[in-house]
């Protein structure tokens, strides 16, 4: 019985291809817009904050380790986490400014 109902329907009509390729081209667009863009967007902010560091700054590296930048080079930082403890560390370590992240956190 279930046969005869199978076999009685029409078969599908050409231009599904159109439909399909809409679909695809959507789902590209939806994954462009929510997830490559922001990235982007973050990496792009990241690189400013990195060469906008001058001495003085609070920042918190990639690692957790907060600390006063003491000294600055093309590729390297010099952090003072203690009285008179300095620590270098490679630009690209660094996560952001420690004021920014007390705030994030308020």
């Amino acid at each position: 019985m279930i046969h005869n109902i199978l076999v009685q329907q029409p078969a599908p009509q050409g231009g599904g291809w159109i439909q399909q390729l809409v679909l695809f081209g959507g789902i590209a667009l939806v994954f462009y817009f929510f997830m490559i863009r922001p990235q982007q967007k973050k990496q792009k902010d990241q690189k400013n904050f990195i060469n906008e560091i001058k001495k003085g700054d609070n920042i918190v590296t990639i690692g957790g380790m907060h600390g006063k930048v003491y000294a600055l080079t093309d590729d390297t930082v010099t952090l003072e986490v203690d009285k008179g403890v300095k620590i270098t560390f490679e630009k690209s370590s660094i996560s952001l400014e420690a004021s920014k992240r007390a705030n994030e956190k308020a």
